[in-house]
């Protein structure tokens, strides 16, 4: 298996459902009470294709992207329209958007982080973001912009910055990013009957995170 840094086509993704999904364990007590445990460090998005396919050329394009995958075999990009900036959606992407890391003159590579916040500081929760979209990574050390290609790279691979020279000690070095999912088809097969898609009926066609 492989990846293939290609992406499914954003048209065709616009309109699927989906989104993040978490493994917890309850036990229910015998007084009632529960026992909770969250089994996944990290979120898994599970998303249907075929809800926003709208013609049977779209279902071509689908299936071409399908069989280059081989089905299950080869994951690939999806952007994730609910969820794809470092910033809100309604927002332009910045530099100072993302907390990485702070300088402690020895490292110089960086995560691509996303926080996702709801009330205090212990509910934070930080997604890695391993898949961000070339020429849109802005990076910032100590509120100052830098140049890409000069004052640093990205492995837009595995979402990692690399910086031309370490961070002074508590220099904060943040970053704005558009990003997308690596996923693949959670099936091996796609069944689709051409009169009952053109009355409306699009086959469900399963896509699922993969961690990298």
């Amino acid at each position: 298996m492989a990846f293939h840094e290609v992406r499914f086509p954003a048209a065709l993704s616009f309109g699927a459902t989906g989104g993040p999904e978490r493994r917890t364990e309850v036990v229910t007590l015998a007084n009632g009470f529960e026992e909770r445990n969250s089994l996944w460090a990290h979120s898994r998005r599970r998303y249907d294709a075929g809800l926003a396919l709208s013609s049977l050329d779209d279902l071509e394009t689908v299936l071409q992207f399908f069989e280059a995958r081989r089905g299950r075999l080869h994951a690939f990009r999806w952007k994730d329209w609910a969820d794809f900036k470092s910033c809100a959606p309604s927002r332009e992407v910045g530099p100072f958007d993302q907390q990485l890391g702070t300088g402690d003159e020895v490292t110089t590579a960086f995560q691509l982080v996303k926080l996702y916040r709801s009330g205090d500081e212990t509910a934070d929760y930080r997604r890695p973001i391993v898949k961000p979209v070339a020429g849109t990574v802005r990076v910032a050390v100590g509120g100052v912009e830098l140049v890409e290609g000069e004052h640093f790279t990205v492995d837009h691979a595995q979402g990692v910055v690399s910086l031309g020279s370490a961070p002074a000690i508590g220099a904060v070095v943040t970053a704005g990013f558009e990003f997308d999912v690596p996923v693949r088809f959670d099936t091996d097969r796609i069944d689709v009957s051409v009169a009952t898609f053109q009355a409306g009926e699009v086959p469900s066609i399963p896509v699922v995170e993969v961690r990298i």
